[in-house]
């Protein structure tokens, strides 16, 4: 029998959350203290983490930037896992991913950049299982929730002839985050045909789609992010494409719209969305359909819904995983609805 690998040092309730101060790393923080795990303020700017006290009092506070490792290897001293919530993730996540190899802790990211989420993959995959830890890219409204929506609707099914994802929001407030990583990914989009990642096709094409109530029926446009890398990890499909409908991507471009507004107690700004996600095989469909509140703040539970279960060891190994490859699907679906959305799965022939 091989040797057990060497689990994380760090106590099991500490967390580091680098980008901590910003707009989803505020709801990732409020979403640890919830479920009674201490997080510990990370990120580079020493004032916006200062800033942090007001709302968060008490918690310990590291400085740390990823072109300075002793100070990512300070931030991540006495941690079980870090997760990373600042982007723009093409240059955070290499350096807080090594930094958590060196500690031999677990690693999760909100990353919805394709390119990054790959690189986690491919690149690290040998090194996090030699370490006996786990490395989650793209947890989030943008990857693991579509990854955790397709698999759950492929449920029994061996393969599907083709997955479709459409995002409906009803408008897009971005953050100064989104607008950042937007400046910085110039890279060509992927999406799966023929089996395999290639490039998605330029112009994006366009295609109707009936929502679900409120949205209706609108249309929508390629825009494939990373929930495309983690399905093709894992499900046996050759046709795997996504896309949003228009409003929100109006309000994107714009450089005038405002940021994300508070609109209830919870800090969660007013925006609806619904992600629809249809699996075909062999004449039939299966539809898996999560519809709640506020893209950034649905993140918070969904990564840290996977970090309790990565460290209550219910992951297949060490490994680089995508969230619905660690775990079932339905299941961890199930564990945050209706709290912080719906869900509900429906089959026609």
């Amino acid at each position: 029998m091989p040797a057990e690998p060497e689990r994380p040092a760090g106590s099991s309730a500490t967390v580091a959350v680098y980008g901590a101060y910003g707009h989803t790393g505020r709801f990732i923080v409020a979403e640890l203290l919830r479920r009674g795990r201490t997080p510990i303020l990370c990120g580079r700017d020493a004032a916006r983490l200062e800033a942090m006290a007001v709302r968060f009092p008490g918690l310990e506070r590291r400085v740390a930037a990823v072109d300075d490792p002793r100070s990512l290897d300070r931030a991540l001293d006495g941690t079980a896992a870090v997760i990373n919530a600042a982007g723009p993730f093409l240059d955070t996540a290499e350096a807080v991913l090594e930094a958590a190899l060196r500690a031999r802790i677990h690693y999760l990211d909100t990353s919805a950049e394709q390119r990054a989420a790959f690189a986690v993959h491919e690149r690290f995959g040998a090194r996090v299982r030699e370490a006996g830890v786990v490395a989650l890219p793209s947890v989030a409204f943008y990857g693991a929730l579509a990854d955790l929506l397709a698999t759950a609707a492929l449920g029994d099914w061996p393969d599907a002839d083709a997955i479709d994802i459409a995002v409906g929001l009803d408008g897009w407030h971005p953050t100064r985050g989104t607008r950042v990583t937007g400046e910085r990914n110039h890279g060509r989009r992927w999406v799966v045909e023929g089996g395999a990642l290639r490039v998605a096709p330029d112009p994006p094409p366009m295609r109707t789609w009936k929502f679900p109530p409120p949205f209706g029926t609108q249309e929508t446009v390629s825009l494939p992010l990373s929930e495309i890398v983690a399905i093709a990890r894992h499900l046996r499909c050759p046709e795997v494409h996504a896309y949003m409908n228009l409003a929100p991507l109006h309000d994107l471009r714009d450089p005038d719209t405002p940021p994300p507004i508070a609109a209830d107690e919870r800090g969660r700004s007013a925006q609806t969305f619904a992600m629809d996600v249809q699996v075909r095989r062999q004449g039939r469909m299966r539809r898996a359909i999560a519809q709640g509140r506020d893209i950034y703040a649905v993140t918070a539970p969904l990564i840290v819904e996977a970090l309790d279960r990565v460290m209550a060891g219910e992951t297949p190994g060490p490994g680089t995983l995508s969230t619905a490859q660690a775990f079932d699907a339905r299941d961890f679906l199930t564990a945050l609805s209706p709290e912080h959305f719906s869900v509900f799965f429906e089959t026609r022939t």
